[in-house]
């Protein structure tokens, strides 16, 4: 069936290291993180609105509708445009691997400008390094 994930999800996920909003967001996040960086290909569906992740954060105030609504749309169409994405089929993987090749320092901060995890865990150091055991 896959995962459905919003396009800066993309990037959370990439960058999480454990922490979040309130322990069932964490629960819902540690099990999403393992399907997608174990060793299998994992179909994910784009969306332009609420996902996976979403339905756990005590942010969500309806389908399509965050306490943050305006932020996280701009997180979205940003990621849209940096990496031309479509709201479809992927496989996890690969597009991480898309993004990794187009990925600089300058286009997170620009993307992540006013995210509240981005200055205080290591999004950027793990989605420049790859290095996700930090």
């Amino acid at each position: 069936m896959g995962i459905t994930l919003r396009p800066h999800h993309l990037l959370c996920t990439q960058g999480y290291s454990g922490k979040g909003y309130s322990d069932t967001f964490v629960e819902n996040m540690n099990a999403v993180v393992a399907q997608l960086r174990g060793s299998k290909p994992v179909k994910i569906n784009l969306t332009f609105s609420t996902d996976d992740l979403c339905g756990s954060c005590p942010h969500m105030r309806g389908v399509d509708f965050c306490e943050t609504n305006e932020r996280v749309k701009r997180f979205d169409r940003k990621v849209v445009e940096y990496f031309h994405l479509e709201e479809k089929e992927y496989i996890y993987q690969e597009l991480v691997e898309k993004i990794h090749k187009e990925v600089t320092p300058e286009m997170l901060a620009d993307i992540c400008e006013g995210c509240s995890w981005y200055s205080v865990s290591a999004c950027r150091e793990k989605i420049i390094s790859r290095n996700y055991s930090q």
